[in-house]
């Protein structure tokens, strides 16, 4: 049996940060019944004939999908049901934003065996807060954080961005010692990227804002590594630490490159042999399941040379690496060569050790390049 993940796509948001490429909608809380209804049709008719997965995650992301009432919320989860055999989930993830997830509405999502819970954090300095266009205060994290523990969540994980403009390493050094003492057994510490199609990347584009140095990137990550594992975070994946045997096992099955379904707009779905995305329009997508059609725009069939270079891309981005015998034996001495040449191009940042490659802590810094250059063609 394969083991996999379910994810939701909720799309609906009370703002949007200009950083982010997700797609969601605002101002249209009034289709959520329809989307709703939608999303349960396009679970209900989803033609995938799974003999053989082991569904053991469920990820509820977004949008914001806190914005949900609980009676919404369980019947996405009485669909998913109906049509799939839960039994084996052992991590159900929904994500909140802070100030938009109430202790009420919190008990209710862990009734419903929701049993972790993502919040976005970003920062707790007002000022990058303020840039990132995030509506919540310092003040309603730690309120949201201490309704989760109330309404009985153990697993909570917290985002934070760095390498935004303006952020000093003190800023970010603070933020990791603020939220290393409400103690989530789970940080996700992303470095904020300039995505197309978003306001930063016009920002950035017309010199508005000036994104910061690429030397001080590697002291971000310098002192989110020894700050987190001060305080008894392991780094599992470049930018995710946890709590021991806390590791967020639904993002593991996309760098482990196992399957998932996704439903919702802009879900992406994976069976090992094809690679099929929904449209990212919500109307559109509501529409196509009301007229009993399929809200699939793409399907792709993955190669087998593409299918390697995933698990060689994803697999450095772990601190455990991939294991070399997933590499087929006809394709071994292409990887050889091109693995001998990104040790001399990335000297002592590459350890091949039992059937693994993994990277040092300073390759970690290097992981995109380093996989460009293991790349098979």
């Amino acid at each position: 049996m394969k083991t996999a993940g379910i994810y939701i796509h909720i799309p609906f948001c009370k703002s949007k940060c200009i950083y982010c490429d997700f797609y969601s909608v605002t101002g249209q809380n009034e289709r959520i019944e329809y989307f709703v209804n939608a999303l349960i049709h396009e679970i209900e008719i989803c033609s995938n004939k799974i003999t053989d997965w082991t569904f053991d995650t469920i990820f509820i992301g977004g949008g914001t999908p806190s914005l949900f009432n609980a009676h919404q919320v369980e019947k996405i989860i009485e669909a998913l049901n109906n049509r799939y055999d839960l039994s084996s989930i052992i991590e159900f993830t929904i994500e909140a934003n802070p100030g938009e997830a109430p202790k009420e509405k919190l008990k209710d999502f862990y009734s419903l065996g929701i049993n972790r819970l993502s919040i976005g954090v970003q920062s707790f300095q007002s000022s990058l807060l303020q840039f990132l266009s995030r509506i919540h205060s310092k003040e309603d994290v730690f309120k949201t954080f201490q309704s989760a523990r109330d309404a009985g969540f153990e697993n909570i994980n917290c985002d934070l961005i760095y390498n935004i403009p303006e952020q000093s390493l003190d800023d970010w050094l603070d933020d990791l010692n603020t939220l290393a003492i409400i103690n989530p057994e789970h940080i996700s510490a992303y470095s904020l990227t300039v995505e197309q199609d978003t306001k930063l990347f016009a920002l950035v584009q017309n010199k508005t804002v000036k994104m910061p140095a690429d030397e001080l990137h590697q002291q971000f990550n310098a002192i989110t590594y020894s700050t987190l594992q001060k305080n008894n975070y392991a780094q599992y994946e470049i930018s995710n630490y946890s709590k021991p045997n806390r590791e967020c096992l639904h993002n593991l099955h996309y760098w482990k490159n196992n399957f998932y379904l996704g439903f919702g707009p802009s879900a992406h779905s994976y069976d090992g042999k094809r690679r099929w995305n929904n449209f990212s329009d919500l109307e559109e997508y509501i529409t196509l399941l009301e007229n009993g059609k399929s809200p699939v725009e793409t399907f792709d069939e993955i190669t087998e040379i593409e299918k390697i270079n995933e698990i060689i891309g994803f697999g450095l981005r772990m601190t455990k690496g991939f294991e070399i015998s997933r590499i087929p034996l006809h394709l071994k001495t292409q990887f050889q060569k091109q693995l001998r040449q990104a040790k001399i191009k990335f000297p002592k940042m590459i350890i091949e050790k039992n059937n693994r490659i993994k990277l040092t802590q300073e390759g970690m810094n290097f992981a995109d390049a380093i996989a460009v250059e293991m790349t098979l063609v």
